[in-house]
This record gives C-alpha cells, structure tokens and sequence, in this order.
C-alpha cells in the first residue's frame, strides 16, 4: 500500500487531468491541491509513483497522467462518492416516473443515464429468467387457434398465436387459462418447466394435446429463451472526447455487437454493488481505451444490469453516482422499494 501522502498526491494528478485533459506538474499539485509539501516534495513522490507504474510521463519535460494502475488505486480508495444534487435527483425522479410501460423506462433510464454523465449508456432489459410471473392470459382467437399471453413482474409481455390440435369452445379456453394460472402465477421463470410437468397428464384426456401444445409453446417462450435485449444511448458523446479516443473505430464496432454490450453487464448481478473496469481489464479488446461503471437493479436480487462507458479519464465518483442513483429508481419502479 502506498502512504497516505503519496495517495493524495495520485488522486490530485488524476483529478486535474479528468479535468483538464493535460499533464499534471508537481508545481501545480503542491499549489493547487495544498497538501503540506513543497514541489520537490511533491516531484519526489510523483518519481515513485512513477516507479511503481501508477503514473508516466508522456513526454520530456511534461507532466505525469495516470495509467490504468492508478486509475484503479484512485477508484479503489474512492472513500465518498460525488452526491447527485437535489435537481439531479428530482430530474430523475420525474422522467421516470413519467414511463407508460416497459419498453418506456428502459428507453428513458438509457437516455438519462447518457445525459447524466455524458458517456454511453447500456441498460439491460430485465431477464426473462430472473423474474416471475404475474399473470397469464389466453385469448381465444378461432376454433383451433389462442393467443398465449404472459406478463411478469418486471412488465415484460410475451405473446404467442398457439395453433391448437383440436377446436375448442369458449368455456374450454377459460378452464384451461384456470389452470395455468394456478401453475404458473407468482412463480419465478425458472420455476415454469417444473410447475408445468405434470399437467398434461393431471387433465382429462380430451385436453392433454392441447395442453401439452401450450406447455411446449410456454417453455419455448419464457425458459428456453435465450436473447436477452439491452438498450443503447449516447454513442455520439464519444466524439466530444477525440482526444482520449485516437482510434475510435474498435470501440464503434464492439458496441454494434449485442453480445458484447450484454458481456459489459455481465458483473451487474447485485443492486449494492457497483463494478468499475479500467482499460486492459476489459474482456473486449476494442474497449481496451474505455472504462467501464456498472450495477445491478432490482429489489434485492437484480433483475437486470445498467451502467455506463467512457474514457479512462472519467469522472468516476460522478459517474458512479449517477450509475447507483438511476439503478434505484429503476429497481424501485420494475420490482417495488428496494
């Protein structure tokens, strides 16, 4: 661990290079930043930080910028995180509470998080396999043919037109909506094969292809459902940063793949916890340039993840805030007061 000193003197150089996007001196530092210390001091500790690969020196005669190494030290000793004000906090509260339905909150959390914290933002749709079910509805469309309804908990609705193998009567359909929602409701997605397994053979006969139809179809739909959909904004906020991204074009083409956006999220399991990845710790060689700030929401266990990515030289206490700040609101609006 580095002493006391030398940590203020690293959080001084990251702090005014985030801000001001040049080389730091150690004059600057002991004036600015009033540690105590004379600059040969302060150029002394820089030398060790130096050293020890926390900092480096881009050019002769330059200031220091931090390495990804330092980054991590100054995210890990983050001991307050920067506190939205009461307007950003009202901000949020309002757009979101002003969503009509699923599709509406993730499209506003994604746009807010952008304009918060002026990187890209990712939100991820709650999984299906995360979350339970709230209702089922089936809606008797011919003789042969039903439209299969699901909503769960998050406000997610799938729908599937069901080709049955024999024609039905109203009364019919309404019974068999009965038992599946006497098998399925409050239950967790995961939970659905299991519930269902005896069905077919628990009904009378004359029911058991069709129920075995829709047993077949619910599976397919809500736990054999691989895809899971994540929300993009703010892409254009990359090129307010020219000069931290040289070569932007990997990080466009890793953010057009859905599998990598989701592969960003892939820590946001815990709506406690934030996840900070800096630079060479992406998996992704493209984002490699990129830091990345996520969570988990949900009333406990998380339903889904969000979160944002940006340069290396972020304002990580600020983008934290705004990632834990609108994964609240978000966990509170899909799943109920954390």
């Amino acid at each position: 661990m580095l002493e006391e000193r030398k940590l203020e003197v690293l959080r001084a150089i990251v702090e005014d290079f985030v801000a001001t996007n040049e080389p730091v001196g150690s004059k600057h530092v002991a004036e600015r930043h009033r540690l105590g210390v004379s600059a040969a001091t302060v150029r002394n500790d820089m030398s060790a930080l130096e050293d020890e690969g926390y900092i480096v020196q881009p050019h002769t005669s330059a200031g220091r910028v931090p390495t990804d190494k330092g980054y991590r030290l100054f995210v890990d000793q983050l001991s307050t995180v920067k506190p939205l004000s009461a307007a950003e906090r009202r901000a949020i509260e309002s757009f979101l509470t002003g969503a009509a339905d699923l599709d509406d909150v993730v499209r506003r959390s994604v746009r807010l998080l952008a304009q918060l914290t002026r990187q890209v933002a990712v939100v991820q749709y709650p999984s299906l396999v995360r979350s339970t079910v709230r209702h089922v509805e089936l809606v008797h469309l011919s003789p042969n043919r039903v439209m299969l309804v699901m909503i769960t908990d998050t406000g997610r609705v799938e729908q599937r037109v069901v080709e049955l193998p024999v024609p039905l009567k109203d009364a019919t359909v309404t019974d068999l909506r009965t038992l599946l929602i006497a098998r399925l409701a409050g239950r967790p997605l995961s939970d659905a094969a299991a519930a269902l397994s005896d069905l077919p053979d628990a009904a009378p006969p004359q029911l058991r292809p069709v129920l075995t139809t829709l047993m077949t179809v619910v599976l397919e739909t809500l736990v054999e459902k691989a895809e899971e959909r994540v929300a993009l904004a703010g892409t254009a906020n990359l090129t307010d940063r020219p000069l931290d991204f040289p070569m932007m074009r990997p990080v466009l083409e890793a953010l057009e793949e859905q599998v990598v956006l989701l592969k960003l999220l892939g820590e946001a399991n815990d709506p406690t916890t934030v996840h900070v990845r800096i630079g060479e710790e992406n998996q992704v060689e493209g984002l490699r340039s990129t830091s990345v700030v996520s969570i988990g929401y949900g009333p406990g266990t998380a339903l889904g993840g969000l979160g944002v990515l940006g340069p290396t030289r972020m304002d990580y206490a600020g983008s934290i805030s705004a990632v834990r700040a609108v994964a609240r609101y978000v966990g509170e609006m899909l799943g109920g007061p954390v």
